[in-house]
């Protein structure tokens, strides 16, 4: 049996692709119609507003008003646990308080105080964000989660959560604890649920006049489903990625580096290579230098 003549798959192909294109716009259309009763909403709140105020988390940087504070802890905690943070959080106020001093610091000073975050990049971000809230907004820090949404370091849910509890904003997002308490409520026995499910729900739910401590609550609900045995409850998510390994992976080669280079300010190539054994050191260095962590010369390097 021959094979139909290729043009007479072209249209069948075309329709097959339109008729996908409007399943998804379906989905989507029902995901977004996706609506609670106004009794399931008030008994949703009244579950969460129960527990925040008899357990609330007591934090340095929650009910602040220096819109600086929420910045350096909302890029702190991506990534690292609340207890890592904590301590790290008072030593950098202590050594950069405002924009204007983190702008000026050296990369020395910088990494030296942020050692022990991990994900050195995050720091470096965290300067040129307080560079241009500087140079560009007279150090005042913008409001517009839109307008935080171009700043170095800040994607689209730290954007709109910097907004949230810097100026009590009613913006949407989700973040791990959020997502788990969704999950939780609303997608029992459910696999591969993508967030755009979740944030019609986030928003239908949203206490648009005190967002900051309906954030706030809806976190602290979600941290205590994580000790009470829903920890792998996030793992149902479609945004779900398990952290690859620390030990043995890039990021350990560049935290390596950098300590020997903080510690001893230069090193040689040549001295790296008895510190570090790994046949990725020198892809790493380039790394590290085109994202002007370090400046490179002669096989000498330094902090940039």
């Amino acid at each position: 049996m021959r094979d139909p003549p290729v043009a007479n798959w072209i249209p069948a192909c075309a329709g097959m692709t339109i008729i996908m294109n409007w399943l998804i716009i379906l989905i989507k259309d029902i995901i977004r119609c996706m609506k609670l009763t106004e009794s399931a909403i008030q008994e949703f709140q009244q579950e969460i507003w129960k527990y925040y105020e008899e357990n609330k988390r007591v934090l340095p940087w929650r009910n602040v008003d220096d819109p600086y504070k929420v910045v350096i802890s909302e890029i702190m905690l991506q990534q690292t646990q609340v207890v890592r943070v904590l301590p790290k959080y008072e030593e950098f106020l202590k050594v950069f308080p405002n924009f204007e001093s983190l702008a000026c610091a050296s990369t020395h000073d910088l990494l030296s105080v942020w050692k022990g975050l991990g994900y050195n990049r995050r720091g470096l971000y965290l300067q040129k964000l307080a560079q241009i809230v500087v140079r560009e907004f007279d150090g005042i820090l913008p409001q517009d989660p839109d307008v935080l949404l171009q700043l170095p370091g800040v994607g689209k849910a730290t954007a709109a959560s910097i907004s949230t509890f810097a100026y009590n904003t009613p913006t949407l997002f989700i973040e791990t604890n959020i997502r788990t308490v969704f999950l939780y409520f609303f997608f029992k026995g459910k696999n591969e649920v993508h967030d755009n499910e979740i944030l019609p729900l986030v928003e239908q739910t949203l206490d648009r006049q005190n967002p900051r401590e309906w954030y706030y609550a809806l976190m602290d609900y979600g941290v205590m489903l994580k000790s009470t045995g829903y920890r792998n409850l996030n793992q149902v998510s479609k945004q779900y990625v398990k952290q690859s390994k620390f030990e043995g992976s890039r990021r350990q080669i560049r935290g390596k580096i950098l300590e020997y280079i903080l510690k001893n300010k230069t090193m040689r190539l040549e001295s790296l290579k008895v510190e570090i054994e790994d046949v990725r050191l020198e892809s790493v260095l380039e790394e590290l230098v085109k994202e002007k962590f370090l400046v490179e010369k002669n096989k000498l390097y330094s902090l940039a």
